[in-house]
């Protein structure tokens, strides 16, 4: 079948006035933000569930699947151009039962359908992802991203589209089964069989990946790849702990920390970062970093937090510090909910245009600011170059400090004194303009990336504020989220829905094991243990190994993915392999280690093939081959903290430290038998081995870096 695909192309902006339909459909009963956009259209919109499925069967229409999400431009630019226009509206109802789905609620819809259209159209998707239904099965049989309502990019008009689409489902329903049937076969054969217990499992991986990372890098901008350049946490964290593990050899691996500092410190001078209110944006358009796609997600924030911080600890670098230190201030000044949670996403549109509320022009600026100061800003983000953003100046650095102040004739500490004052005076001002769309749903995975972000900053950056904030966010999930003993993975006003996915569990697992390093609370320990039990009990594949995406009693859909690679996010796999690994050997409890083996043998073929596409896998199959050490630190609380500070003086990625009070007694045997004693008393275990116990900070310091 071959009536057009829709691909990801996204052509000039476009400006978007919001609908004023005054019907309501029945999204408008929905709390998702972004089906909420929807519920004035006057398209008769369903959200996914049986009322749809059903009517679609009664009726014999097929469906039209629209996924999107809040602060997607190209969705609200669909939004506009045709679910907002009365006579696409009318076709769209006349010929199908018409779905949206908001792909930060339902991961698991979006997983199957964006691989479907991959294998029908052999192209990569995005959103919106339009994808239309045999109405029998909910397998689909056409599909493609944004469609435009006029013709222009190679692409037909929008209700054209629709009208072919219509026709042919009623004139080829053979030819639907049977390509529909070839999908099937191709999901059941996505996930190849898993490694051999004879494999062994070694670092080839590891060194694949960072050669493929070198030949992939811009050693002029840092990243990975042109335009549009996205950050690759992931990648960046892997090839730090790369350098780490041959720092102490012949031949340290200085162009892997290169690769990681650059790439680091051309994003935080980027137009990538929000150089007034701090937080990084999606990705770049241009491969300079100076451009964004202006939207803001919390999954990017917490991995990118989490970089940051230890980055600055490995390498001692002040831009690495403030960017960490204001990238947290902007979460909980912004982000986080009165509740605790931490909010999904800021939108890239305000007033109907990208990027409006960050982009300034230098009149405006030269108003607000003394002449001193305006000099040192106008040089330092290119105020006195040629716009670079739609007519108008989207801050960006362009030169370094020194040189400003010597051509000003001033001291840097000087001109680091102006441009403070310059960005708290702008981003007052800033924060009095129409804001950009916030999308209030809590999501537990990206809660748990964050959760993991700002304990690892708290001990990076020695501000216990940060650590505060994570368990404010734990508290809530533990409260709102998490009921007869299974998570849920969204809430939005107070109410909780959807069965937790895979990536919930674990990055909310890996989120909790980097927060009792910054705190030990039992509570959250036995969350922990909670979330693993729930992960080999009803998401791990007993025959193969490795985890699925849903569990066992969730909804039946066409699909039940189970994925390796690193996307947006990292990969649940990975992050529940290095998760279940950490956990099984803090607890004793192997269970956990061989279940993370197992994932990790299911895993091999792929992570052979794609080395670099699976960075959170090898991040899990190194701690596998090494496991990290352990280090127990027990006594009264003052004192262990004053141990554990030190110890976090040292970029040590191979090295978890719990500071446990000797008062604690709500602990898993193998924790419970590391008593204190007179003092303060420390063990270090690797594997299932530990050491006698260590009574002073200095013996422990040269045994747990060795």
């Amino acid at each position: 079948m071959r009536l057009y695909s829709g691909q990801a192309f996204y052509p000039t902006r476009l400006t978007m006035d919001s609908s004023d339909a005054s019907h309501r459909n029945r999204l408008a009963d929905e709390s998702s933000p972004y089906l909420l956009q929807h519920a004035a259209n006057p398209v008769d919109w369903y959200p996914w569930g049986a009322a749809a499925l059903e009517r679609a069967r009664c009726e014999r229409k097929p469906i039209l699947l629209s996924i999107g999400y809040s602060a997607c431009h190209w969705c609200h630019v669909m939004a506009h151009e045709s679910f907002e226009d009365e006579a696409t509206a009318r076709v769209m109802n006349d010929l199908f039962v018409n779905v949206k789905v908001d792909r930060e609620e339902r991961p698991d819809l979006d997983r199957i359908y964006q691989t479907a259209h991959q294998v029908l159209t052999q192209r990569g998707g995005g959103w919106p992802l339009t994808m239309f239904l045999s109405p029998e099965d909910q397998r689909p049989f056409f599909g493609g991203t944004y469609f435009p309502k006029e013709a222009r990019y190679g692409m037909p008009p929008f209700r054209q589209l629709l009208e072919r689409v219509s026709e042919y489902y009623r004139t080829h329903g053979d030819e639907i089964r049977q390509q529909n049937d070839a999908l099937v076969r191709v999901f059941d054969d996505l996930a190849p069989a898993p490694a051999s217990r004879q494999q062994t499992l070694d670092r080839s991986p590891l060194e694949a990946a960072r050669t493929a990372l070198e030949r992939d890098f811009d050693d002029r901008f840092g990243g990975f790849g042109g335009a549009p350049k996205f950050p690759h946490p992931t990648s960046i964290d892997f090839l730090l702990r790369f350098w780490r593990a041959t720092a102490g050899g012949q031949q340290p691996d200085v162009k892997a920390l290169l690769m990681a500092s650059l790439t680091l410190t051309r994003m935080a001078e980027g137009g990538l970062y929000d150089q007034l209110g701090g937080g990084f944006c999606r990705y770049s358009v241009d491969m300079f970093w100076m451009i964004p796609h202006f939207e803001k997600m919390l999954y990017d924030n917490g991995q990118l937090l989490a970089i940051y911080a230890d980055a600055s600890v490995a390498t001692h670098e002040p831009l690495f510090r403030r960017v960490a230190g204001e990238t947290a201030d902007w979460v909980m000044r912004d982000m986080q909910s009165p509740s605790g949670g931490y909010y999904a996403t800021l939108d890239a549109d305000s007033e109907g245009h990208e990027g409006r509320f960050y982009v300034w022009i230098p009149e405006e600026v030269r108003s607000l600011l003394e002449p001193d100061v305006y000099a040192v800003f106008a040089r330092r983000f290119g105020l006195d170059r040629d716009p670079n953003f739609e007519g108008r100046w989207h801050l960006h650095t362009y030169r370094g400090l020194e040189e400003i102040a010597s051509e000003l004739g001033i001291c840097a500490e000087t001109a680091e004194r102006h441009l403070g004052v310059a960005r708290c005076k702008l981003l007052g001002v800033r924060n009095e303009r129409v804001w950009p769309g916030k999308d209030e749903k809590i999501i537990a995975s990206w809660n748990g990336l964050m959760i993991s972000g700002m304990a690892t900053a708290a001990r990076a950056l020695s501000r216990p504020e940060l650590a505060r904030s994570a368990m404010r966010a734990v508290d809530f999930i533990r409260g709102q989220m998490y009921a007869n003993g299974r998570l849920l993975s969204v809430a939005k006003d107070g109410h909780a829905r959807f069965p937790a996915y895979l990536d919930d569990h674990a990055f909310l697992l890996g989120g909790l094991l980097e927060l009792l390093q910054a705190q030990w609370r039992s509570e959250d320990l036995d969350l922990a243990i909670s979330l693993a039990e729930t992960l080999l009990e009803r998401f791990e594949d007993p025959v193969s190994g490795g985890f699925y995406f849903t569990a066992d009693d969730h909804e039946q859909l066409i699909h039940r993915p189970k994925t390796f690679g690193d996307e947006a996010v990292p990969s649940g796999n990975g992050v529940a392999a290095r998760a279940l690994l950490r956990l099984g050997y803090l607890i004793g409890d192997l269970r956990y280690v061989d279940a993370a083996e197992r994932t990790l043998r299911a895993a091999w073929p792929a992570v052979g093939k794609y080395p670099h596409a699976h960075a959170s896998l090898l991040l899990a199959l190194e701690e596998w081959l090494e496991p990290p050490a352990i280090v127990i630190v027990r006594g009264a609380r003052e004192e262990i903290e004053d141990w554990r500070r030190e110890l976090d003086q040292l970029y040590a990625p191979l090295r978890l430290i719990f500071a446990i009070p000797a008062d604690n007694a709500a602990l898993p045997a193998a924790l419970a038998g590391k008593s204190a004693g007179e003092g303060v008393t420390a063990y270090v275990c690797r594997g299932t081995t530990c050491s006698e116990p260590i009574k002073s900070l200095a013996g422990l310091v040269a045994i747990s870096h060795s």
